[in-house]
């Protein structure tokens, strides 16, 4: 299991000179690249392999302007996305995939692309990474090496790839590092149903009778100052409008997002290692995003809420502490009743039943009474996002094999809420000793 780093780069104007041109010379090589499979492929048909084109292109200025080591990375990520399109291309004709795939484009000229340094190139100096530079660039500028300062947080003899990464008029040092062994979940039979919203970001019923909220109302605030702002730069300019300053405030947003996205997955997987869960089932309908309709306020607090990489995230941790990840859809878990069982359809599936000798259409038991709350048929009132989750559950109980005795009005009507502002450092480290101090016992 490899984990990845990623940290912002701060040194001094000649350091990133030399940064900013080994990225650009990478995206001219990328495209170097593309051309010759484009070429080779509409031509002839065939598609080209990583010894083809390092044989073609070891003689391009482009190549030798660059580590040869890294040069060759970036044309073998040439390769891989021809690879990739031959592969959905074969789905496509076979019928399996619905949109036509598209031949690999060119990068925007004048761009940068990643750099890759395997581990073997760059050396650990006095607390210092040393990073050669190719023949061509002494010959040309009489530097052969650059020095970034290596984060104390790592082990270097773990870390596998150096990558720089230019996003944003800013640069970033990516480390890949082997993360060490961890040992599985027993098999507890629990189970966490999450439930994903706006200013509740995740609503999270588990089987144990416990539940909690992750409140989103910091990442909703978060992106109505990003708007707030961009919608200054961008008043009387076109839609494509761009300058550094528009950059700067992308940017920032996109690290917020990041960090809100690491604590949140980080605290959900710990809570489960806490509490002995081995089964997440996350609620998702595909496509929910798409050509949605709820307001124009609504929309874009809807669509620019990273739910989705949330979700990812939950899923990578969830893999290498062995828990169990699931992913259904959740059409009708928030109409239908969890206390009152109601029968749970998927989408365009409203099933007809037979009641008192007359069909009727499928109706839900409880209704929402406002917002936030929700009634079921007994006049109980329990949180509408719980009963939402606690559905979620439902949909998957019977083909996993899971109970849901303990889940009752109590988990659904009195959940943990969280804020984004207490998941600190301190907090999520307390979690992880948590879980250690259960290994040991467990062992």
């Amino acid at each position: 299991m490899y984990g990845c780093q990623q940290h912002l780069i701060t040194t001094n104007t000649e350091t990133r000179a030399v940064i900013d041109f080994i990225c650009s010379e990478a995206n001219k090589l990328t495209n170097c690249g593309i051309y010759y499979c484009r070429q080779i492929l509409f031509k002839t048909g065939r598609y080209l392999t990583n010894a083809d084109l390092d044989k073609m292109l070891k003689t391009n200025i482009h190549f030798k302007a660059m580590r040869s080591a890294c040069a060759q990375q970036a044309l073998h990520g040439v390769i891989e996305s021809f690879k990739s399109y031959k592969a959905l291309n074969k789905l496509y004709k076979k019928g399996q995939l619905t949109n036509k795939p598209r031949v690999p484009k060119y990068r925007k000229k004048g761009g940068m692309a990643i750099v890759s340094y395997p581990a073997r190139w760059v050396k650990l100096v006095g607390g210092q990474l040393k990073f050669t530079l190719g023949k061509q660039i002494k010959a040309w500028f009489g530097i052969d090496h650059f020095l970034l300062p290596m984060p104390s947080n790592l082990d270097f003899k773990s870390i596998k790839e150096f990558r720089f990464v230019p996003r944003n008029n800013c640069f970033y040092l990516e480390f890949v590092y082997k993360q060490p062994g961890v040992d599985p979940v027993p098999s507890t039979n629990n189970a966490l149903g999450i439930d994903p919203g706006l200013n509740n970001w995740l609503t999270c019923v588990s089987t144990t009778g416990k539940s909690f909220i992750v409140d989103g109302r910091k990442v909703k605030s978060q992106n109505q100052w990003y708007n707030k702002k961009v919608g200054k730069i961008k008043k009387g300019k076109p839609q494509d409008y761009w300058d550094e300053q528009f950059a700067f405030l992308t940017e920032k947003r996109n690290r917020q997002m990041r960090d809100n996205i690491n604590k949140v997955a980080r605290f959900v997987v710990n809570w489960c290692l806490r509490h002995g869960i081995d089964t997440v089932v996350f609620g998702w309908n595909k496509g929910n995003k798409d050509g949605i309709k709820i307001g124009k306020k609504n929309n874009q607090e809807f669509v620019q809420i990273p739910t989705a990489r949330l979700k990812g995230r939950i899923e990578q941790l969830c893999v290498q502490y062995c828990i169990k990840f699931i992913e259904t859809e959740e059409s009708y878990t928030s109409k239908a009743s969890f206390l009152d069982d109601d029968f749970l359809p998927t989408f365009g599936e409203k099933p007809v039943r037979v009641a008192c000798a007359k069909a009727q259409g499928w109706k839900q038991s409880g209704k929402r009474v406002r917002r936030g709350l929700y009634r079921s048929a007994n006049n109980e009132l329990i949180n509408a996002d719980c009963n939402g989750a606690g559905n979620i559950l439902r949909k998957v109980a019977t083909q996993l094999g899971f109970p849901l005795a303990e889940v009752g009005r109590a988990a659904l009507n009195l959940p943990q809420r969280y804020k984004l502002d207490s998941l600190s450092r301190s907090y999520r480290e307390a979690s992880h000793s948590a879980v250690l101090t259960r290994e040991v016992t467990s062992a």
